[in-house]
């Protein structure tokens, strides 16, 4: 028997010209001829909707009004009628990609194979409607099958918070288990690729301000010695332990002012520095140390669908286990102060009721 869908629901929403999110009643999306309806069941929490709420600097696709979140597990109640032969059913538990790509060979960036970078296509909860709704609709384009042992949770949050993190390393990255990398930042995305790189087999050095961040990355594994404890100088740690001319690539998941000019000055010539973290919106490239060492400055977003799916793999392995708390869909504001604040150690999930 079909499941009764409601024609309206309450959604957490950005108004243009309010930085704070709006509580409202909403319709209830139509079911894409190309896609499915799904039922939120997790909802992640991520930096990015603190930056999306304050921010007024529009891109072209951004509505007047959105549903936020861009991190969603749900499960589908309705399947459109050109997507039937899609090999999804009624009832699957799957997790969203928020920016899939419309797919079209005349695409500028999904020709590429980058439909993250894609502005044709939906954008959920990044200017478009997204997933702090109880239901959201979403081309098949968007969507991944969820395994049994994978809570909906961690599923929800695997899909910016572990993904992003998974494509800068091995796609943008390429780290390899032969190498040695420095990691700045062990918060919600920094702690996943943590793991992914120890996975790998890669040495990893890291480097963050919270004590209790990096005893919690001892206890996954990293060796105490290639922990920079926190307070001291990145520059002096590097060159006391003798790691000068041996760090392959860093991974900056803060970008401040300080960690660029850090990675710039520790990476060993003709290496890499990948940018991810986005703290200071401005960050300075010494040319002499660049163009002397030769380096390589990568910038990386999001990620795709293969990445969230290989992710998905790797969680119900336990070779990845993200670090996820729960609250409640209506506790939106105050989880997103709280991890604006510091306040959370990892990742939210918001469960719906």
């Amino acid at each position: 028997m079909d499941q009764v869908i409601p024609s309206t629901m309450y959604a957490w929403r950005k108004h243009r010209g309010n930085s704070e999110p709006v509580w409202e009643e909403v319709p209830v999306p139509h079911t894409p001829p190309r896609g499915v309806l799904i039922k939120l069941l997790a909802s992640g929490v991520c930096h990015s909707d603190y930056s999306l709420l304050t921010n007024e600097n529009q891109r072209p696709w951004f509505q007047e009004k959105y549903i936020l979140g861009h991190e969603g597990c749900g499960r589908i109640v309705q399947i459109g009628k050109e997507a039937k032969e899609s090999g999804f059913k009624v009832g699957d538990r799957v997790a969203t990609i928020a920016v899939p790509g419309c797919g079209e060979s005349d695409c500028p960036e999904c020709s590429r194979d980058l439909p993250q970078l894609c502005e044709r296509a939906h954008h959920s909860g990044i200017g478009e409607d997204g997933f702090y709704a109880p239901y959201a609709a979403l081309d098949i384009r968007a969507i991944v099958l969820v395994p049994e042992n994978i809570s909906s949770s961690v599923a929800a949050v695997a899909t910016d918070a572990v993904k992003t993190s998974y494509h800068a390393i091995t796609r943008r990255a390429e780290v390899k288990s032969h190498e040695t990398v420095f990691l700045f930042g062990l918060g919600g995305l920094g702690f996943n690729a943590l793991q992914i790189i120890l996975h790998i087999g890669a040495r990893v050095i890291i480097s963050d301000i919270r004590q209790e961040r990096l005893d919690e990355a001892e206890r996954a594994g990293v060796p105490k010695p290639d922990i920079v404890p926190a307070g001291v100088s990145v520059q002096e740690f590097v060159r006391d332990n003798s790691l000068e001319g041996k760090i392959d690539t860093v991974l900056d998941f803060v970008g401040k002012n300080q960690t660029f000019e850090d990675a710039q000055s520790i990476v060993r010539r003709g290496g890499k520095l990948v940018c991810i973290g986005t703290l200071d919106e401005t960050n300075t490239i010494d040319m002499k140390i660049g163009i002397r060492k030769r380096l390589s400055i990568i910038f990386t977003y999001g990620g795709q669908k293969r990445d969230l799916q290989e992710v998905l793999d790797l969680i119900s392995k336990q070779a990845i286990r993200p670090q996820v708390d729960n609250a409640v869909l209506e506790e939106f504001p105050m989880i997103l102060k709280l991890l604006c604040d510091g306040k959370i150690k990892a990742r939210v999930a918001l469960l719906h009721q």
